[in-house]
């Protein structure tokens, strides 16, 4: 049997929500840096072998900043957020739990690239790929399950927040899909590199895109849906 009761029953502040998340977004930041070990050389080649990890620092350095993104896309949208409901935890879970895969791909393009081996750093490279495209996968669903839920939101919401944020998700999910190929089949390290710049993209816009004129042509174009 359901009612208004049981409508409010299911709602509640996003304190619960976000504090939940920040603590999985420290713990994945926290097992991230974990891959970076001190190496094992003989006396006297510590050197040689901290620059012979280069590999573990860029697949650090580039979850680390995926992670850091993605944690300030996460606060810009609970920002504008005034009650959460069970499927928006749901979708919420869904994020988290993407983002918490993001250390095994890590050390996975990590390990590939200081064995040398081609046909597994092509692979490994791929797979990152893979996972990042997932990622930004349910950033879509998170927004799109918010469009359809506007009485979730706080009333001085931007009007054109959804479509753009839609928007730059399935661009991710574009993008990391090209890049996946493009490591896969053309060259692993210029794969790494669009990983690299990929987060900076995403660190710009998740504050300043809707003050810029692309971004006003499409909200105006394309208002959200009601």
């Amino acid at each position: 049997m359901s009612g208004p009761d049981a409508d409010l029953g299911d709602r509640s502040d996003t304190s619960r929500a976000v504090a939940f998340s920040d603590a999985i977004f420290a713990i994945i930041i926290t097992l991230l840096v974990l891959d970076l070990r001190v190496p094992d050389v003989p006396p006297g080649h510590l050197l040689s072998g901290l620059l012979g990890q280069w590999p573990s620092y860029v697949a650090y350095l580039a979850s680390y900043s995926y992670v850091a993104v993605v944690w300030l896309n996460h606060k810009a949208a609970f920002n504008r957020i005034q009650q959460t409901d069970r499927g928006l935890h749901w979708v919420n879970l869904l994020v988290l739990f993407s983002t918490a895969l993001l250390p095994f791909p890590t050390a996975v393009v990590s390990h590939a690239l200081q064995e040398h081996d081609n046909a597994d750093q092509r692979v490994a490279v791929a797979f990152y790929a893979l996972i990042g495209a997932v990622l930004c996968a349910t950033w879509l669903a998170f927004y799109h399950y918010l469009a359809k839920n506007p009485d979730l939101l706080k009333n001085q919401a931007k009007s054109g927040f959804f479509h753009v944020e839609r928007f730059r998700a399935l661009a991710g999910v574009v993008l990391y899909v090209l890049a996946g190929l493009v490591g896969y089949l053309v060259a692993p390290l210029i794969g790494l590199a669009i990983f690299l710049l990929l987060p900076v993209f995403y660190a710009i816009t998740s504050s300043g895109l809707y003050h810029s004129p692309v971004t006003r042509r499409i909200t105006h174009h394309h208002p959200p849906p009601r």
